[in-house]
């Protein structure tokens, strides 16, 4: 199934919403990065959390656009995790260390994607629907 970028991030961030990741973000870095074109970012209150919400990206993406991440990193003690899905980059980070690196402010000339946007687009992908 071919995905549009932004379509991809809004759904990544579902993903995290549903399995209750918090402060979701998501980042339009598409006119101020040659990394990617969105970052999703979202905090976990624990390191199991940090692992459970990236290997559930993980699968779910899988499942549902058969794509896999082009690289996974990870710290030893689960603290940021980061999925690079080429056009989209996810972090996944305990809050701690969110709060500590503050990279919404780094990227704060980003264009933010509204929740109000992200579910709506993401819509079809939901786990729980109203």
């Amino acid at each position: 199934m071919e995905i549009s970028s932004k379509k991809l991030a809004c759904v990544i961030a579902r993903i995290l919403d549903d399995n209750k990741g918090l402060d979701i973000v998501i980042l339009n870095v598409a006119n101020i990065s040659v990394l990617s074109d969105y970052f999703v970012i979202v905090s976990a209150n624990s390191a199991p959390q940090v692992k459970g919400l990236t290997n559930n990206v993980k699968e779910r993406v899988k499942e549902f656009f058969n794509r896999i991440p082009s690289s996974v990193e990870n710290d030893l003690k689960n603290r940021w995790n980061l999925l690079d899905f080429g056009d989209v980059v996810v972090h996944v980070m305990h809050y701690e260390q969110r709060d500590m690196y503050k990279i919404e402010k780094f990227w704060n000339h980003a264009l933010k994607v509204e929740r109000v946007e992200w579910e709506k687009e993401s819509l079809d992908f939901a786990q729980y629907k109203d």
